[in-house]
This record gives C-alpha cells, structure tokens and sequence, in this order.
C-alpha cells in the first residue's frame, strides 16, 4: 500500500474530520493499494497527551519543608535547592529512581 497524499487538518477533503476530532486530528493520508485497486482515507488522531521530559532534563520537584528525609534524598542525588521559586531542581532520571514523579512541578 502505497501514500500518495498527506494532507494537514483544515485543508479540503479534511473538513468533516476536523468536525468530528478537532485539534486531536493530525493529518489525513489517502492510501492506495493497487493489488485491491482500492484507495484508503486514513487518519492520525491523538489519544493521549502527557509531559514528556528529553533524557538529562532537569525538573522541579516540591517538597514540604517537615520532609527533611526526602530533603536529604533529593540533595544526594544531585538536587539543588532554588529559593526564589521554592522548589528542588534535580534531573528527572534521579526523579524516577527515588519515585517522586508525582511531586514534579510543571514549570510556567
């Protein structure tokens, strides 16, 4: 099967689909297949949308000022305390391997 047209959302012959899925549409391919001499409209939807962090990023992470255990975990491991946000700042492998995903700050 071979693509021969990928079009992005909001161009013709994406319109309904766009109706339908909205921002989660990222593109419509036609798809041809010559032994069927049938012509295929796929879609790429999103389904799901997380944080994604690159390898060697560094995170901030909240801690309550009572956790003097995990204050310590957190500096052993690296992490640095930034006053002026009150937050720890340490690489999100770090993160992983002490289990503290959830306490990951979202920066703005």
């Amino acid at each position: 099967m071979r693509t021969r047209l990928t079009l992005a959302p909001g161009l013709p012959g994406t319109k309904a689909l766009v109706a339908e899925y909205g921002d989660r549409l990222i593109c419509v391919r036609y798809r041809y297949d010559a032994e069927r001499r049938k012509r295929y409209k796929t879609i790429e939807l999103i389904v799901e949308e997380s944080p994604w962090y690159p390898v060697g990023s560094i995170v901030e992470l909240q801690l309550a000022s009572t956790e003097t255990e995990l204050h310590s975990q957190v500096e052993a491991a690296g992490g640095r305390w930034n006053p002026v946000r009150k937050v720890w700042e340490i690489e999100l492998e770090a993160v992983v391997r002490l289990g503290l995903r959830d306490r990951i700050v979202e920066k703005t």
